[in-house]
Formats: structure tokens, C-alpha cells, sequence
């Protein structure tokens, strides 16, 4: 039985198409996750009482917004990474052009940093929010 070699370079260009296509989706899930959380945010389910409770909502929305324009650049960079990505294939040059490696290890510490300031903000609006929640009429 004969197996296939492959080549060292396949195997890198599948790991960063694949590292792609994992930070498209986990994208498009923040993008749900965000969703929730605005309806939560503009939701009238809070203790009216709670010291501070529209300051904090107003600070936490605009938190948000900063995410949601972080994913649109970073939507817009993993496209360009992409398209650089097929255009060195087409041209055969991928082999001589290491700047594009040390692009996607650059892109690949953006998106994990930013996923981890999501979770962090995530966190922090459902620790906050959990607690101020109107308790049920008995």
C-alpha cells in the first residue's frame, strides 16, 4: 500500500487555512454571543434600585461597540490574509515569501488577544448583570 508524502509546505498552508476558518467561525459565534448581550443590555430585566445600573449598562454598551468594530477589522484582515494566501499560490511564490508566515503568527496573537478581552468583557457583563436581575413577583 502506497502512502502519500506530504510535502512540508501543504501541511502549513492547511494549518493556516484551517487557523482561518477557525477564527471566521469563532468570529460569527461572538457575533451571536454579541446579540444576546445587547438584548440583555437593553432589556428592562435589572433592579431599577441598583446604584449606578445605567452607567454601568452605558459603560458595558460601549465596551461592545468597541468589540463589534474589532471584528469588522479583523473580518477585514483574515480576508486580505486570505486572497494573499491564493495569490501566492497562483504565482508559486509561497515558498519564498516568509513575511507572509510571520504575518499569519501576527494575525494569529491579534485574534487570541482579542478573544481573550471578549471573554474577559463576556465575564464581566454576566457577573454584573446576574446579580441585578429582577427577582420574580412571589
Amino acid at each position: 500500500m502506497k502512502t502519500a508524502v506530504t510535502h512540508p509546505l501543504e501541511k502549513e498552508l492547511k494549518e493556516i487555512h484551517l487557523d482561518t476558518l477557525d477564527w471566521k467561525s469563532s468570529l460569527h459565534f461572538i457575533e451571536v454571543e454579541i446579540q444576546f448581550i445587547n438584548q440583555l443590555l437593553n432589556s428592562y430585566v435589572f433592579e431599577p434600585t441598583t446604584p449606578n445600573l445605567f452607567e454601568r449598562l452605558h459603560d458595558f454598551k460601549e465596551e461592545v461597540i468597541k468589540i463589534e468594530d474589532e471584528i469588522i477589522y479583523i473580518y477585514k484582515s483574515i480576508q486580505k490574509h486570505e486572497n494573499q494566501l491564493g495569490g501566492m499560490l497562483e504565482r508559486d511564490t509561497i515558498s519564498t515569501d516568509h513575511s507572509y508566515y510571520q504575518e499569519h503568527e501576527l494575525m494569529k496573537i491579534t485574534f487570541f488577544d482579542f478573544y481573550k478581552n471578549f471573554r474577559k468583557l463576556k465575564a464581566s457583563i454576566f457577573n454584573y448583570t446576574g446579580g441585578i436581575l429582577r427577582k420574580k413577583n412571589k
